[in-house]
């Protein structure tokens, strides 16, 4: 299984981590506020508390921070990151949802990337499933599935490795500038919820025949 460090504390680190220790994978929770990170890692049960600003214990690191700060951790942790798979889970939309706050052309993922230290690899996932239905993994029969891309064929098998060991489908959407079709199927999602007035559903891929 997998070593993974989670930076974050919010809903979406808590229910990766839970999720990834119940895959019998090694988990490090990182949080910037000491006593919250040990109280997190205490109540998910086996995860280990890391400490702000040292390098990553985790062979895969997890950004589940706000798009507005991700970058800005990435390059605070430099070369502590060389040699890591960074897994980008943001989505960079606008307050309004209608729109992305990334340059034109480029992705959240991309704008990551150029911050990471020579060596590191940047690979998108699991943006295009809400917390939530992740936690409660409701979609019936099938695995959830999720959308990844990078440009590092290595790493990204074993981001789905990882991904399988949360009982989820990985699915190979191509290299790294693909992750401006995830993020905007992300958008999408946000759309919907805002038109259904929920959140209760997740997008996958149906093989027929």
């Amino acid at each position: 299984m997998s070593s993974i460090s989670i930076v974050g504390l919010g809903n979406v680190a808590r229910t990766l981590a839970g999720r990834a220790l119940a895959g019998g994978n090694a988990v490090e929770i990182i949080g910037r506020d000491p006593g919250r990170t040990k109280d997190v890692a205490a109540a998910l049960g086996g995860a280990t508390a890391g400490t702000a600003g040292a390098a990553p214990t985790g062979d895969i690191v997890i950004l589940a921070v706000p798009y507005a700060s991700a970058a800005a951790v990435v390059r605070e942790y430099g070369d502590a990151l060389r040699g890591k798979i960074i897994i980008d889970v943001t989505n960079p939309v606008t307050p309004d949802l209608k729109g992305f706050v990334t340059p034109d052309g480029s992705s959240g993922a991309q704008e990551i990337a150029k911050a990471a230290p020579a060596g590191a690899h940047v690979v998108k996932a699991f943006n295009t499933v809400f917390s939530h239905v992740l936690a409660a993994d409701a979609a019936g029969t099938r695995p959830l599935d999720v959308f990844i891309a990078g440009d590092d064929a290595q790493a990204k098998e074993q981001v789905s490795a990882f991904v399988t060991s949360l009982g989820l489908r990985p699915l190979d959407t191509g290299d790294l500038p693909m992750a401006r079709a995830l993020e905007n199927v992300g958008l999408l999602e946000l759309g919907l919820m805002t038109q259904l007035k929920h959140a209760d559903f997740s997008l996958g891929i149906t093989i027929l025949g």
